[in-house]
């Protein structure tokens, strides 16, 4: 082996150590949200997780769990995901060693991914993000191996290498497929240029590619097996097999099933404001650098204008395929995950950008001493610099709010519910606490939208012990068709358990409210018959603290899944004094002012507790105060109420101007202000 190899594989190995020494203590302990509960909970079970199926993902999250059966489920595959993250960094150093030699640049490259926000933050928990930055990292490392091979035997060692990579990949994350479908015809143009692609090269390279693809035969096998108490579709067929593969249910080369379509220009420049964000402008002019300075040495023009055609590509056809809209916090958090793609692009010619800068200063003015150590102190300036500021978001070390809220809501269910679950913030968390964590056994969690789907209940309903599903699947649209029931029918043939809806319902089928009333309990709503007796007073009594949550109000990011369950338990508050003023607002009779009273003594209770809160809870204060003044209540002063009432629209006017009804709000206050003012001149 050259110096110059060995010295590059220190240089990558160092780099994979320090990236790994910074990422494990700032690894998730607990359960995150989105999708990892789901992922952690398919390791768990051997399942099949969402389409398409990420079955190498499984596979090496389970191998994790039992490689350290000391921890949680959740934090030994959060571990994997931070040392997946560090190996793609060192394989980012490793591309531009090969490309441009050992030096700042190649420690440029790797440090700049590993620091930057995205990055980091995905590297912190169960998800398919840093496997797939590995892979990318692979397929740049292996096409700058393949270009600068000195011999053809070298050439096909790495194309086969390549070509089994690629595969892996697509294994994990099928937005690599852009990539790969313009690194093979390159790889196979070079071959080509060499007079070294024959027939049988091709059969080599073909069955290599095809036995990267074999981590899909866990799919069938496990479907097949119907052991797992959480699995995601029917892959015992050809025809289910390719409805997963191809993402069929959630809309194939699309992130959602039903969403906005997204103006293209929109979309790349959210990611270009990423970019300039997250990974600064000097690298940005770096990056432009390192491809231009590359378009004139033959060692690596070939690679560097690879790179930015697979960077051209991914932003183009992602851009268009985004279906999201990225104005709305959350959404754009699920969205800028997928940018990583192409920010280790950015990164690799960051690294070129300093190397080629560099070589080009020596070459001119010679004093290489003073350039190289110029180029260390620039790249230990930009990832100080980066690194301090990714710090204080992506140590989540300490953070536990998804797993306290699912265990919050598990706590809080009737001994032996149904839980319908909806949505991936509830129903991933309570997955994982359910079936990896061994909490409360006695409960049964049903997905909603899955019901939905033909296999479910063929396939998992003997997973459910006591549950019974009246037909094949739940259509909301046409419930009267064969095989197919509705929310009532479900809700009847499970009148023997209490019934939990977590978070809200299906709104295509209100079928339900023939027969069933939602009682608010917590986040959730608990589906009792109509005919069964609502007692005010008793359920206030029951719901009132019905969690331990001391989270902050406003304390995590708008688009984190922490911001989303923070909000949910806080609104969880008030929930029976909503429920309370829109049952005495449908009422007649003597009941209603008592409602209206407990509705009032609910909120301004609540209130008066926390000194910020939701602006919402101003309104419907102030909306209290005001019914309960009219319903004529003896018990309460006029001039109080009145006064409590403007107080409280006033300061919701202050905290949220943007609500349409701002008009109608200024007009109410004015209008009580002069009620008030009348009453205290009346003698």
């Amino acid at each position: 082996m050259s110096w110059e190899r060995k010295t590059s594989w220190v240089l990558s190995g160092a780099t994979v150590a320090c990236v790994a020494a910074l990422y494990v203590p700032c690894v998730q302990r607990t359960v995150p949200g989105g999708d990892s509960g789901e992922l952690i909970t398919t390791a768990c079970e051997l399942g099949v997780a969402h389409p398409p199926g990420y079955p190498l993902f499984t596979l090496l999250a389970r191998l994790s769990i039992l490689l350290l059966p000391s921890l949680p489920p959740a934090h030994s595959v959060n571990l994997m995901s931070a040392a997946l993250g560090a190996a793609a960094c060192g394989g980012l150093c490793l591309t531009v060693c090969r490309l441009a030699g050992p030096g700042p640049g190649a420690v440029l490259a790797g440090g700049l991914f590993a620091v930057s926000r995205l990055s980091w933050q995905w590297s912190m928990v169960a998800e398919v993000f840093a496997l797939n930055n590995l892979f990318v990292a692979a397929v740049f490392f292996l096409a700058a191996s393949f270009h600068r091979a000195g011999s053809a035997a070298q050439r096909r060692k790495a194309a086969r290498w390549g070509a089994l990579c690629c595969s892996l990949g697509l294994c994990n994350q099928h937005t690599l497929v852009l990539y790969v479908a313009l690194v093979i015809p390159w790889a196979l143009h070079r071959l080509h240029s060499h007079k070294e692609l024959s027939l049988r090269g091709l059969v080599s390279l073909g069955l290599c590619f095809l036995a990267g693809f074999l981590p899909y035969a866990y799919l069938p096998a496990s479907s097949h097996i119907n052991a797992a108490r959480w699995s995601w579709g029917d892959q015992t067929t050809l025809s289910g097999l390719l409805v997963h593969l191809l993402r069929a249910e959630y809309g194939t080369f699309s992130l959602a099933k039903s969403g906005n379509s997204v103006n293209v220009t929109t979309m790349l420049q959210a990611q270009l404001n990423h970019c300039l964000a997250d990974l600064s402008p000097p690298v940005l002019i770096l990056a432009g650098t390192g491809l231009v300075l590359s378009s004139w040495d033959r060692a690596s023009r070939s690679v560097s204008w690879l790179l930015a055609a697979m960077l051209l590509l991914y932003s183009l056809f992602f851009s268009w395929r985004a279906n999201l809209d990225v104005g709305r916090s959350l959404l754009l958090g699920v969205v800028e995950r997928f940018w990583l793609q192409g920010d280790a692009a950015v990164c690799v010619l960051a690294g070129l950008g300093l190397s080629r800068t560099r070589a080009a200063l020596e070459r001119r003015l010679g004093r290489g001493g003073l350039w190289k150590t110029a180029g260390w102190t620039l790249t230990a300036a930009l990832l100080a610099h980066l690194g301090r500021g990714s710090l204080r978001e992506c140590d989540l070390s300490g953070n536990s709010v998804v797993e306290r809220f699912g265990r919050e809501i598990l706590a809080a269910a009737p001994p032996d519910a149904i839980i319908l679950t909806r949505g991936d913030l509830p129903g991933n968390a309570m997955r994982y606490l359910h079936y990896c964590r061994g909490a409360r056994p006695d409960v049964r969690l049903v997905d909603q939208e899955m019901m939905t789907y033909s296999w479910y209940v063929a396939r998992l309903a003997r997973h459910h012990p006591g549950v019974r599903f009246p037909g094949r699947r739940w259509d909301p649209a046409r419930p009267e068709d064969e095989d197919t029931f509705s929310l009532e029918q479900f809700l009847s043939h499970n009148t023997g358990r209490p019934v939990l809806a977590c978070i809200g319902l299906n709104e295509g089928d209100p079928s339900w409210e023939r027969s069933f009333s939602r009682w608010p309990l917590g986040v959730c709503d608990y589906l009792v018959p109509v005919q069964t007796q609502f007692h005010p007073e008793e359920w206030s009594r029951r719901t009132h603290n019905l969690y331990n949550w001391s989270e902050p109000h406003n304390s995590f990011h708008p688009s984190s899944w922490e911001r989303v369950a923070n909000e949910e338990m806080w609104q969880a508050r008030m929930k029976t004094a909503f429920f309370l003023f829109d049952l005495a607002e449908r009422m007649q009779g003597e009941g209603r002012a008592r409602l209206f009273e407990l509705s009032y003594t609910l909120y301004k209770e609540i209130v008066e507790a926390h000194s910020d809160y939701p602006p919402n809870w101003d309104k419907n204060l102030a909306l209290a105060c005001e019914r309960l003044l009219r319903s004529g209540h003896p018990g309460y002063s006029a001039d109080g109420l009145l006064a409590c009432s403007v107080r409280h629209f006033s300061l919701y006017l202050q905290k949220d101007a943007s609500d349409p009804q701002t008009p109608a709000i200024r007009a109410a206050v004015s209008r009580l202000q002069q009620e008030r003012d009348g009453l205290r001149r009346t003698p």
